[in-house]
């Protein structure tokens, strides 16, 4: 990357933690001069142009449906439809490099690299080896991995390595950690992040929690991210519970929360907790339980032996998250425990790692 220009194509799943990785990686690679272009699918296509308005490559893209036969039928021609347009892509295209970002979609995508004789990588930023990058594995040139921990990679395959931590937005990596956030137990400051797939769900749940933390004299704020259809009536519950808060959607500058909370409440992501963690926020992570190979919850269970964070799983909401909240209310040397842990760990080298890599290929 320091004299050539490159062409580069970056493919993702639809789901937020592929496209907001593929979307940091993007800005970085255009930065040092290379013409870079994201791939992606419909519901990718929604999160990037929230962040930029610029013209997105969409393919089409399905998984496979075995349960019903119309269905699978349905699904395989769709995903023919997506390697023939894939190919189409990286030969106008004239791409130099693919860079495999996870999720289906990226799937036939890489494959039709593989056919055209063009090199691929693949990214890999949770506990366990996705489905679609364990099938690409033995094509890639290289597999970029966010922790040394990750399991569903055979020994065989230990070469093509690299660990480069998470490819996290650079406002993250710069974030300066608040020193003067209040230490006192008078009020609890709380931020409560549904991300792409859960914000219903905690809509539903998490405000009889909230409710129960005020009856029993718990001094509250809540920041409270929430699906559009979900707003009014939690403004409308809150103020009556005579709590502040600021409900919100989707922001793409959650950063901004960071420094006035005490504690975040989220699903277990692992771009949104490795955020979390630079950003030394303790959190409390609830995994989606239907989460594929049930990864959440592996994440999870990381960071929580890590002592980065804390794990209840959702059927525990009710009966568990309560009594957390209120002993972090009681005592705060709690969350500043885990700070302390958090900042063993950073993820400033990620950029640096994947340029030498490229520059190997």
């Amino acid at each position: 990357m320091k004299n050539n220009k490159k062409r580069i194509l970056i493919i993702a799943g639809g789901t937020g933690g592929h496209v907001f990785p593929a979307y940091n990686l993007y800005k970085d690679l255009r930065s040092k001069r290379n013409h870079v272009e994201i791939i992606t699918d419909k519901r990718g296509k929604i999160f990037l142009n929230k962040n930029d308005k610029r013209k997105f490559k969409t393919i089409f893209s399905s998984t496979i449906n075995y349960r019903n036969p119309i269905k699978f039928i349905f699904s395989i021609i769709i995903i023919i439809m997506s390697f023939l347009q894939s190919l189409f892509l990286i030969r106008n295209k004239k791409a130099d490099l693919i860079i495999g970002m996870g999720g289906y979609t990226s799937l036939p995508f890489c494959m039709a690299s593989k056919v055209l004789d063009v090199p691929f990588v693949i990214y890999e930023n949770n506990l366990l080896l996705g489905k679609a990058n364990k099938f690409l594995l033995p094509f890639s040139k290289k597999i970029f991995i966010s922790y040394k921990e990750l399991q569903g990679i055979k020994p065989k395959y230990f070469n093509k390595i690299v660990v480069t931590g998470n490819i996290l937005n650079k406002k993250i990596l710069n974030f300066k950690y608040s020193t003067k956030k209040k230490k006192s137990n008078k009020l609890l400051n709380l931020l409560i992040l549904g991300g792409s797939q859960a914000a219903d769900s905690f809509g539903k749940k998490l405000p009889a929690v909230i409710k129960k933390c005020r009856e029993k004299n718990i001094k509250i704020v809540v920041y409270q991210q929430c699906t559009n259809d979900q707003i009014e009536k939690l403004k409308k519950y809150y103020s009556e519970l005579k709590i502040k808060h600021e409900v919100f959607n989707f922001k793409n500058n959650l950063h901004n929360y960071f420094k006035k909370i005490d504690i975040c409440i989220t699903r277990a992501g692992s771009s949104m907790l490795a955020e979390l963690v630079n950003c030394r926020v303790p959190f409390i992570s609830i995994p989606l339980p239907n989460s594929a190979d049930n990864h959440q919850f592996l994440n999870a269970e990381f960071f929580k032996k890590k002592k980065f964070g804390f794990l209840i799983e959702e059927i525990d909401i009710e009966k568990k998250l309560f009594v957390l909240i209120n002993s972090f209310y009681r005592d705060k040397s709690i969350l500043s425990r885990v700070i302390i842990n958090q900042k063993k760990y950073n993820d400033n080298d990620v950029y640096k790692k994947i340029e030498r890599s490229v520059e190997e290929i």
